[in-house]
């Protein structure tokens, strides 16, 4: 299966990469530049696809800011909104509203989700500094169906990821389905 997702990525990759010596670059919500597929000292990079339209999304984003926290220094964090036609003042107040701490991409193009091939908000996939996908999938399994909810959660399919880059072992579970509210891409 992971072999699958990287071949798919890596096909994807090469439909829309930017030229080698130009990395994609984004603005977060303040404007600032980043560039979210270049992992530099850290093990990987962490993009969490969100929707401030989407209440599964947001019911995660206190545990996506603890997972951040926790792994802090290890790990290159961001939120990327997954709407194609979110304003910069609708993820302003996104991240004011749930007091988002990564930095929040704006991606009106939506070419990290057709890149990465995020479905649905939240969905978080984990990039090696190469660029292979480790973990494309749910934070962890809270929701079983889009309407039922666990009281918590028993599995912590992100957090298991992350400590299986961080001790050189591959991810037990590459793929998982996240639940929540589909992303439209746009054409």
């Amino acid at each position: 299966m992971k072999c699958l997702l990287n071949l798919l990525l890596f096909l994807t990759l090469a439909s829309v990469a930017p030229a080698a010596d130009k990395p994609f670059e984004f603005s977060d919500v303040q404007g600032k530049p980043h560039t979210p597929l270049v992992a530099g000292d850290k093990k990987a990079v962490v993009l969490v696809f969100v929707s401030p339209f989407c209440p599964t999304s947001n019911t995660f984003t206190p545990e996506i800011n603890r997972i951040m926290a926790d792994y802090a220094g290890k790990f290159a964090f961001y939120y990327v909104e997954a709407d194609s036609d979110i304003t910069a003042a609708d993820a302003k107040k996104h991240v004011e509203t749930l007091e988002i701490k990564a930095p929040v991409l704006l991606d009106p193009e939506q070419r990290l989700a057709k890149l990465t091939q995020a479905r649905m908000t939240p969905e978080a996939v984990v990039l090696a500094g190469n660029g292979d996908a480790l973990y494309k999938g749910r934070i962890n399994d809270l929701y079983s169906t889009q309407t039922k909810k666990l009281k918590e959660p028993k599995t912590h399919d992100l957090r298991e990821a992350l400590e299986a880059i961080l001790a050189g072992k591959p991810v037990a579970n590459p793929v998982t389905k996240a639940i929540g509210c589909t992303i439209s891409l746009a054409p």
